[in-house]
């Protein structure tokens, strides 16, 4: 039995469902020459760093409040992440449609979609 089929298959869908992976698997690809795309737009990441910020400097007067804010602030994060991509894969499936009949040319822009937030998610 190969590697991939001793591993459950585990799919965006599943990640938009709120399921969890069973794998722990670390694949590296190789780099590459381009330098991905920001995976939030400047002005709302410029937001989360004055977030941080404030979090930061209020560390010295309240410990305690400044560690629940900095949780508080990873979790809006990562459920923006997590909206920004269910947006983006929405798209990518509208762009297939639903039947099996997807043309190459449809299903190679979006493997490329796909490419493009793999490698934005990994120049983190």
């Amino acid at each position: 039995m190969s590697r991939e089929q001793e591993q459950p298959s585990f799919g965006t869908a599943d990640l938009v469902a709120g399921t969890q992976p069973s794998r722990t698997d670390e694949a590296r690809q190789p780099e590459r020459d381009q330098q991905p795309a920001a995976l939030f737009p400047s002005d709302t990441a410029e937001s989360f760093r004055s977030r941080w910020d404030t979090i930061q400097i209020g560390f010295v007067d309240d410990p305690r409040k400044a560690v629940q804010q900095a949780d508080e602030l990873v979790a809006t994060v990562m459920k923006s992440l997590a909206e920004s991509f269910a947006g983006q894969r929405a798209s990518i499936e509208g762009d297939l449609g639903q039947n099996e009949q997807a043309s190459t040319e449809n299903l190679r822009v979006a493997l490329r979609s796909y490419r493009s937030f793999f490698d934005r998610l990994l120049s983190l």
